[in-house]
């Protein structure tokens, strides 16, 4: 993180890149966001671990105070958050900073493309696997009820798994929203008003089969009773727009919403310094001064200014003629068609 900064007592999340328990304290939701009910969820004890590589992305990631202020008023009020911005400015890696600071386990990511709905967020149900293995077993007990063992048919999508009961909230990220199908974003507000959602295919098991057992997006499994799964935490819920539309107004109301800049001398230099040391970045000096007459020019990543130090590393600017024709290359504006 870049500059000093004095930490309020209200935030829960420092955006430090240093793991801590602070998130035990996060006040409970507004009266008017109180989703839980009934007797609360055992402590996570269970929660797997996050994959080595995402907890890299989230220990360097790099961000300003204002960015840290908006994700605290989004874990307070429970809303999700709504981050614009040109491509490669963090908006997806900031998921990954969040769940690695507070220990929120792996990111559950869900990746938004036209023909995505609702549903493929929630879960699915593999009717024609289980058709084919009752088939083949012909075992007796489903011939009886018709049931089976069902829930080994069920796994619960990256937003379905993001709502099961568990005292401290996942992270979920909803990864190019504007790419959606129209409906989506309007079909996402009862689930995020509600917190819960119905799986049809448990509601019409007998009552003696209350709590099934099922898939989960992470690779684990958890109970889903009565057909219903119901947060008690609400997801800590990042999704990124690279604008290429507008969402509706009932949809924009209930995010908090964000645009992150493109990073300045600072925090550039701080990036390179997180990913790759400080003797490095004293030596990439002149490259980042470039970059950043690049970046006046038009849409550069950071991961661009990466890849060319790197490339600097290995001895690719020791002819400079070829090295301007490299960069001009690595360092394709992202409006610039292939």
């Amino acid at each position: 993180m870049t500059g000093a900064l004095q930490t309020p007592a209200w935030w829960v999340y420092r955006g430090d890149g240093i793991p801590h328990n602070t998130i035990e304290r996060l006040p409970d939701p507004p009266t008017w966001r109180s989703l839980q009910r009934g007797v609360p969820p055992q402590d996570d004890i269970a929660a797997p671990a996050c994959a080595p590589v995402d907890a890299e992305r989230g220990r360097v990631f790099q961000t300003d105070p204002e960015l840290v202020h908006v994700v605290n008023a989004a874990l307070l009020l429970r809303r999700p958050l709504l981050l614009t911005g040109r491509p490669g400015t963090g908006k997806s890696t900031l998921a990954y900073a969040v769940a690695y600071e507070l220990g929120l386990g792996p990111v559950l990511h869900w990746a938004v493309t036209s023909r995505t709905t609702l549903r493929d967020g929630l879960y699915a149900y593999d009717a024609i696997g289980r058709l084919h293995e009752a088939n083949l077993r012909r075992a007796q007990e489903e011939a009886a009820d018709g049931t089976g063992d069902i829930g080994r048919f069920l796994r619960l999508g990256p937003l379905g798994t993001a709502l099961l009961p568990r005292r401290r909230p996942r992270v979920l990220l909803i990864d190019e929203l504007d790419k959606s199908d129209i409906d989506l974003p309007n079909d996402l507000l009862t689930v995020f008003e509600e917190g819960r959602f119905p799986v049809q295919e448990l509601l019409r098991l007998p009552p003696e089969q209350r709590s099934v057992e099922v898939q989960t997006a992470d690779g684990g499994q958890d109970l889903v009773t009565d057909g219903q799964v119901a947060c008690w935490a609400f997801p800590f819920v990042v999704i990124t727009s690279n604008e290429e539309r507008e969402f509706p107004a009932a949809f924009s109301r209930r995010c908090l919403r964000y645009e992150i800049e493109p990073p300045g001398p600072e925090r550039l230099a701080a990036i390179v310094s997180a990913h790759l040391g400080e003797e490095v970045l004293e030596q990439a000096r002149p490259l980042l001064e470039a970059f950043i007459r690049e970046q006046d020019g038009g849409s550069v990543a950071v991961d661009q200014l990466l890849s060319a130090i790197q490339l600097a590393r290995a001895g690719a600017d020791e002819d400079p003629e070829q090295w301007q024709d490299l960069l001009r290359t690595v360092w394709r504006h992202l409006e610039t068609g292939p």
